[in-house]
């Protein structure tokens, strides 16, 4: 068996996918544009890599490139992460005897009216598409995708690699020593729901200060206007992106992913978990399936920003409840969505479409 994964970029779960794939005894190479992160963890862990950079949905020297590797090299079996690898690894297989997988990561913005649907998730030519939470699945037979097709593997994690990080300095934001801390790492548009968390602000209380620390691309220009105006302005930060995202939440006292719509299984809430971080999210999506209300965090009402209010307050004022969904939080990560899962059960599906 011979697999082909292309990508554009590579997260952490993504790389140690492909590396427990290798070292499982799986022949494994990875097409992706070569200012990805993780690739010293691919080209370390000997697996071939080479550059590719795509441009659109249809990049014709693009697909001749990837279509040149397939033919070349006898691949059983191309692994397309994301919309641009999936629908040129499609068009680079037309003809060839490979198949084909997918991955999908969060629901809406399939319709069998955009042409654009058919050129990845509604394409005939995909053996298997990678739901990577059961929200996403029944997203996708909603869109009157067979059944067959839809095969749901959780991205898998290992906290190990999120122990013995330097704690970072929050003072360099202008948060006291002293203060709670609520942190929240998205790209902020509006669907993540930070509307709310600007509303729950005013109603969250404690006896000491509490500082806000979001962390991510702003999308939503409007919100950085709306914080200028709140009363709580000195207290919220918005710091970008950063690639430290992960140490500065399990820096926080509590995570707060306030979603309204639209949210496959959040990898900030696993990285927050992973560090005994206890959350606060939604009902929205993946987040059902990953957080045991009452056990690992609380879940609120999408858009009820009074319910989140209360919920963050609940566990300011209550650390030892705090600490002790923090621990069961990341033993919940450790046993149910460790990497070593999402390699078996990739290796399974990869066998079973290849024995057909």
């Amino acid at each position: 068996m011979r697999i082909m994964f292309i990508a554009e970029m590579l997260d952490l779960p993504d790389a140690q996918l492909i590396r427990g794939l290798k070292q499982s005894g799986i022949d494994v190479e990875v097409m992706l544009n070569p200012s990805s992160r993780h690739i010293d963890a691919l080209t370390q862990g000997g697996i071939p890599t080479h550059a590719l950079t795509l441009r659109k949905r249809i990049d014709l020297p693009a697909i001749h490139r990837i279509r040149s590797y397939l033919k070349s090299g006898g691949f059983t079996l191309i692994h397309g992460l994301l919309n641009r690898p999936l629908s040129n690894g499609l068009f680079a297989a037309r003809g060839l005897p490979v198949k084909c997988v997918a991955y999908r990561g969060i629901v809406g913005n399939i319709s069998r009216l955009n042409p654009a649907s058919w050129l990845t998730y509604l394409n005939p030519r995909i053996d298997r598409i990678v739901c990577v939470c059961e929200a996403v699945r029944k997203y996708l037979l909603s869109k009157r995708i067979p059944p067959s097709r839809l095969t749901t593997i959780y991205k898998g994690h290992d906290i190990s690699w999120y122990l013995n990080q330097t704690p970072p300095n929050l003072a360099e934001f202008g948060i006291p020593p002293d203060a709670y801390v609520i942190g929240c790492a998205a790209h902020i548009r509006p669907r993540k729901g930070i509307d709310v968390l600007l509303k729950a602000t005013a109603h969250v209380s404690a006896d000491k200060p509490v500082h806000y620390l979001l962390v991510g691309p702003v999308k939503d220009k409007g919100v950085l206007q709306r914080v200028l105006k709140d009363q709580q302005a000195d207290r919220v930060h918005f710091i970008g992106p950063r690639q430290d995202a992960p140490r500065l939440m399990g820096a926080c006292h509590v995570f707060v992913l306030p979603s309204l719509r639209r949210e496959g299984l959040p990898k900030a809430v696993i990285e927050a978990m992973a560090q005994k971080v206890p959350v606060v999210v939604t009902r929205c999506g993946g987040s059902v399936e990953l957080v045991r209300h009452g056990r690992d965090g609380l879940m609120v009402t999408p858009g009820d920003h009074e319910a989140l209010a209360r919920a963050l307050n609940t566990l300011l004022a209550e650390p030892d409840r705090r600490r002790q969904m923090g621990a069961s939080a990341q033993q919940r990560i450790q046993q149910d969505f460790h990497i070593s899962q999402a390699i078996r059960k990739h290796i399974r599906l990869y066998q079973e479409l290849t024995e057909r």
